[in-house]
């Protein structure tokens, strides 16, 4: 076979001859492949040679790749920062992808609020905000964090709680038992309760000498001065505060920071796991599974790891880290780390910057451990492949067998899935959910609120279709959109899917044929999977597709149909609780919760109210006569339809949603999952 990139490939005397980065995209623009160079003529050079001396996870890039465009950068840090870049912004298939083994909980101190607070979380963490971790067990975070507030009694709890009280002007239960300082009541000011959030930190941080000798200080003088309940107080903090100390592992005898990073890989994948060492105690550890769809030596993905790694955690980047081998591009990547290190620690501003040293520890305690943290790579690497095996194996397995039953000229690698939701004709919406190598993708999950509420599924069908595949048209030309600050994001709807899944029977898929008519759908695979015989209808056939009871296929179609009921459900009981929970009662000045209350406890409903007197509605208690004057001149001269709360724009559709997310209406937006 000759090599397919051959038709698409550039002038080599067009390719520049330096750093840079390049881009592989598909027949739709979407990006396949990212990479970086130091020369770009030379290394795009390697994609058109004999197809036979390509690799072939590279071949099959290739073949699904149809043109090529390069960035020209000045440096190689440049490149390798704008590869990140690209790879965050487009998730390239054939990019070499990192997934947490688990979403690991942090101990958070929200020092970004006026009083902060101390909290187990796991996920994005705000900005300005001091996390310490990651670590293994969320139980185990919470039993050292329960020993840390005897010593430190900072605030821990919700807005709601420390908002009451403040109103009320009393403390709750975790202030008598010495578990917070109670700002919310004035028992210690804003600043004093900060100054406990400052000693915590550098408790944290390692720097518990300070806080041990003051304990002991302050025991000893208050045994001196006959306090014994003080001193007794103190005696029970310092012993909480080693236990928590005897939690962290011990590393180094150094108050050094450092991390440690090692691998255990084959050819197809990879584990990788990293250790945090400040001030020479273990203080959180992580670990990943890599997919290897891109050939990449060692020190290649290490190279790439760490600049996964230190994105996430830039305000965590130590002056030395522990590797098994050196990375690739061991200098640039030294220089960008430790610029991204000075931009985020505000001390080191305007200091020369001091490089991120990687070393490959040859002997002694450092060798043993990073020895330590390989044996937990090897570990997790085989739990991950003993359970990834099976589900790998059945996803490509399901993806054959949908390919030959439905007569396709391709495996459906992207599969969206469509249902629609309502309550006997009220509230209608429909769903949206997609399945990529057998997987759901919910960042391309989207809802639609139909323009219409009526008990006709085969309408709602054609709409929702209808506006996907405009969008899909309206998109195709330009799968990039700009933002305000000029980043680029891909647009959701940019991309077709290879097939699309009806939940329904053969009436639901004419009516989905009948919504994308005329629109962009040429290539693009229908069926509707009906729910009693679990059968699969097809354009222009009498009889159904039947899939076997017991195959890898019919379980994927049933996943996706079950989803996207899911996901329409949901949003259905959401617009329905909020339908009922909202009135034109809350539209009128003067008219809050409590208000609004008393007169439906009054009358009985809203439209009782409207029928009322102004007379009848000032007699409500708390009601003055101006407010029931304002009500009535409301709901006087006011019409509305069917649906309580949502009034109608004036082409004649829907518009409520206060919560702020953005719905869909006509062609509109339509809201993501």
């Amino acid at each position: 076979m000759s090599n397919p990139a051959l038709a698409f490939r550039p002038e080599p005397g067009t390719i520049p001859d330096a750093p840079g980065c390049y881009q592989f995209k598909d027949a739709h623009g979407r990006v396949v492949y990212v990479g970086k160079a130091k020369s770009l003529r030379s290394r795009l050079s390697n994609y058109f040679q004999a197809w036979h001396a390509i690799p072939a996870r590279t071949r099959a890039m290739l073949e699904a790749a149809r043109s090529v465009e390069w960035i020209v950068v000045d440096t190689e840090v440049e490149a390798l920062h704008l590869e990140y870049t690209l790879i965050q912004r487009h998730r390239p298939r054939y990019n070499v992808r990192y997934r947490d083994d688990k979403s690991y909980p942090y101990l958070v101190l929200t020092t970004s609020e006026e009083v902060p607070r101390a909290r187990v979380q796991r996920g994005r963490i705000a900005k300005g905000d001091r996390r310490f971790g990651p670590y293994a067990h969320a139980y185990a975070i919470r039993e050292t964090l329960d020993l840390l507030l005897r010593v430190f009694p900072v605030r821990t709890c919700s807005q709601g709680v420390y908002d009451r009280a403040e109103r009320t002007g009393r403390p709750c239960l975790l202030h008598h038992i010495d578990r917070c300082a109670a700002p919310c009541t004035g028992v210690v000011s804003f600043e004093e309760h900060r100054g406990l959030v400052d000693e915590l930190t550098a408790f944290l941080e390692g720097d518990d000498h300070e806080v041990l000798s003051r304990l002991e200080r302050e025991m000893e003088q208050a045994s001196r001065n006959l306090e014994f309940e003080l001193a007794a107080r103190r005696r029970d903090q310092l012993a909480a505060a080693r236990k928590a100390l005897e939690r962290q592992q011990v590393v180094s005898d150094k108050p050094e920071d450092f991390d440690a990073i090692a691998i255990h890989e084959d050819e197809l994948e990879a584990a990788v796991q990293a250790f945090f060492v400040r001030r020479g105690r273990l203080v959180g550890r992580k670990g990943w599974s890599v997919d290897k769809v891109e050939p990449l030596s060692t020190p290649e993905l290490l190279t790439s790891f760490l600049l996964q790694l230190y994105a996430e955690r830039s305000d965590e980047i130590p002056p030395q880290i522990l590797v098994p081998e050196l990375p690739g591009d061991e200098e640039a990547l030294g220089r960008l780390l430790a610029e991204q290190r000075r931009q985020t620690r505000a001390g080191e501003r305007g200091r020369p910057i001091q490089q991120v040293r990687f070393r490959v520890p040859q002997r002694g305690a450092k060798r043993r451990f990073l020895e330590t943290v390989r044996e937990n790579a090897r570990e997790s690497f085989e739990r991950t492949r003993l359970k990834r095996a099976s589900d790998f194996e059945s996803r490509s397995r399901a993806l054959k067998e949908l390919q030959d039953a439905l007569g396709l000229d391709e495996a459906p690698l992207r599969i969206e899935c469509y249902d629609i939701s309502h309550l006997s004709g009220t509230e209608v919406v429909g769903s949206m959910v997609v399945f990529e190598d057998g997987l759901p993708k919910k960042s391309d999950y989207r809802r639609f609120k139909l323009s219409r509420d009526a008990n006709d599924d085969y309408a709602a069908m054609r709409e929702v279709l209808g506006r996907r595949f405009k969008r899909l048209r309206d998109e195709g030309a330009s799968p990039v959109e700009v933002d305000e600050d000029g980043a680029q994001r891909p647009r959701r709807f940019a991309y077709p899917p290879n097939l699309v899944i009806i939940d329904g029977g053969p009436g639901q898929l004419r009516a989905a044929l009948d919504g994308v008519e005329g629109l962009p759908a040429q290539g693009v695979a229908f069926a509707a999977l009906a729910k009693r015989f679990e059968e699969l209808w097809l354009p222009g056939r009498s009889r159904p597709v039947v899939l076997p009871r017991a195959s890898d296929a019919l379980f994927l179609v049933q996943r996706l149909r079950d989803e996207a009921h899911r996901f329409a459900v949901r949003y259905q009981r959401t617009r329905r609780t909020h339908a009922v929970t909202t009135s034109e009662l809350d539209a009128i000045p003067g008219v809050g919760p409590a208000k609004r209350k008393a007169l439906l406890q009054a009358f009985g409903s809203v439209a009782a109210v409207r029928r009322a007197s102004v007379e009848d509605l000032a007699a409500v208690p708390g009601v003055s006569p101006r407010i029931a004057e304002a009500v009535r001149g409301h709901l006087g001269g006011h019409e509305t339809d069917e649906t309580d709360g949502a009034e109608r724009r004036p082409d004649g559709q829907l518009d409520d949603h206060p919560d702020g997310h953005r719905h869909g209406h006509g062609d509109g937006e339509d809201t993501p999952g």
